[in-house]
């Protein structure tokens, strides 16, 4: 769907859900929802921080009085296509997550670089998962097949309260500006795609649509050594 200005931030669009009485992408976002805008009393939305989904809206029901929630991940992106982060943290909060086991966990280290490599590679602050012996870089793999599906929605959906229920992408360029509002199950099925694990020919690793890499950056500060996992939130606009 195509939008006038674009938007600016996350607060912009709460803003909008808090007016969409008067606001038209408003109005498009709650039947996308399943809402029949006549049975809407109030609409309440604001921007939350530290959670999956960046804004939570609450929409009361007239008669009823129930109170639905929503809650919203935005992507805002400024180019045609890219791959954008959606979830970086240190190994040892991973680790809580999803039990990786010290053997892996020990290679994923000289990966991002927590550790430092144990055999001549062609970065000196890591190592690439095409430079550990096929057997360690199948521990890996094996790793992420088990775990593949909960890891997708730990990083697409996220746990508890604010999990995301959608993702609005939001893309702004120098001749138009357009907007894609699409629910989790769908992007998870379409990022999630036949799940594959594979290395890639840059030596790191992939499930389905999503990269996962050394986060990098940062100025050399220690916070390079994330881990991070990224998506091009375009492609759901074809999805």
């Amino acid at each position: 769907m195509t939008a006038k200005n674009g938007f600016k931030n996350e607060l912009d669009i709460a803003d909008r859900f808090n007016n969409w009485k008067t606001d038209r992408e408003a109005k498009i976002w709650l039947e996308l929802m399943q809402y029949n805008l006549e049975d809407i009393e109030f609409v309440r939305a604001e921007v939350i921080r530290g959670h999956k989904a960046d804004i939570n809206v609450q929409i009361t029901i007239k008669l009823t009085k129930l109170i639905d929630i929503e809650n919203l991940q935005v992507k805002l992106v400024s180019n045609k296509k890219g791959f954008n982060q959606i979830d970086k943290r240190w190994l040892k909060s991973y680790t809580e997550m999803w039990s990786i086991d010290e053997k892996v966990l020990a290679l994923l280290r000289h990966y991002t670089g927590e550790l430092p490599p144990y055999k001549p590679s062609r970065d000196s602050r890591r190592m690439f998962l095409d430079e550990f012996s096929e057997e360690e870089r199948q521990s890996i793999i094996s790793f992420f097949e088990k775990n593949r599906m909960l890891i997708v929605q730990d990083i697409l959906r996220g746990r508890g309260r604010f999990s995301a229920d959608w993702v609005l992408v939001a893309q702004r360029l120098p001749s138009n500006a357009r907007w894609v509002l699409r629910p989790i199950s769908e992007v998870i099925s379409h990022y999630f795609a036949d799940g594959s694990v594979i290395v890639t020919r840059d030596g790191n690793l992939r499930i389905g649509r999503i990269g996962i890499q050394r986060k990098g950056g940062d100025g050399g500060k220690p916070t390079a050594n994330m881990l991070q996992f990224k998506i091009d939130p375009v492609e759901l606009f074809d999805v």
